[in-house]
């Protein structure tokens, strides 16, 4: 993470979406797409006296931010369309995410998104075209923490102005941070893989 707290894209790792090379994992160094803009939004403090314990039996001072949000931006030369495209068909997801789409990615569809060594579902809750899409998925087996992802286009001269945003990610809780930790990383990544793909047709993955 930069200095001043926002995210930055990462390297290109492929094994799949929670801590293993989509949104989960990769290093801090700076991919293409450059710094993110806008950081983590902090959504709710805490309350109470001066600390509480959180489930994780972790003291959290007061007024501590304990839900947390990603949200990262990026300028891509493509056009709305083109980039709306590469989250929406699932030819075109395959081709710089997941390595395989089974299911469709219309609104109210649940997908399975499949990686080398990790598979994840997405539930795709809203579709504006070109300018937003918005699904659900799962950041732990037994599903306690589900995000809510909005990938948000804007014409900007002839490319786009990319914002997406993931959460809300509740740190007091078990699991909590480190998923947020790891949307931080793995979303930069992401972006830099999509960047490679949807302006220079170039995949950008690890190849196993």
């Amino acid at each position: 993470m930069a200095a001043d707290g926002r995210s930055v894209g990462s390297g290109a790792g492929t094994a799949g979406p929670h801590g293993h090379g989509g949104p989960g994992d990769g290093g801090s160094g700076q991919g293409p797409g450059g710094p993110a803009q806008g950081g983590p939004g902090q959504v709710s403090a805490g309350q109470g006296g001066p600390a509480e314990t959180s489930q994780t039996g972790t003291t959290i001072p007061r007024g501590t931010q304990t839900l947390r949000t990603v949200a990262i931006e990026r300028r891509l030369d493509a056009t709305p369309d083109r980039v709306i495209r590469c989250w929406t068909d699932p030819d075109e997801l395959m081709r710089w995410f997941p390595v395989r789409v089974d299911g469709s990615l219309a609104v109210g569809a649940r997908t399975t998104l499949v990686w080398p060594r990790e598979q994840v579902w997405w539930e795709v809750t809203d579709l504006v075209t070109p300018s937003r899409f918005t699904f659900r998925w799962p950041w732990d087996a037994d599903e306690m923490l589900v995000t809510n992802v909005t990938v948000s286009l804007e014409a900007e001269g002839s490319g786009t102005r990319l914002l997406l945003t993931d959460g809300p990610f509740p740190i007091d809780r078990p699991g909590g941070l480190d998923a947020w930790a790891e949307a931080l990383e793995g979303w930069g990544e992401a972006l830099t893989l999509l960047r490679g793909y949807v302006d220079f047709s170039v995949d950008l993955r690890d190849r196993p």
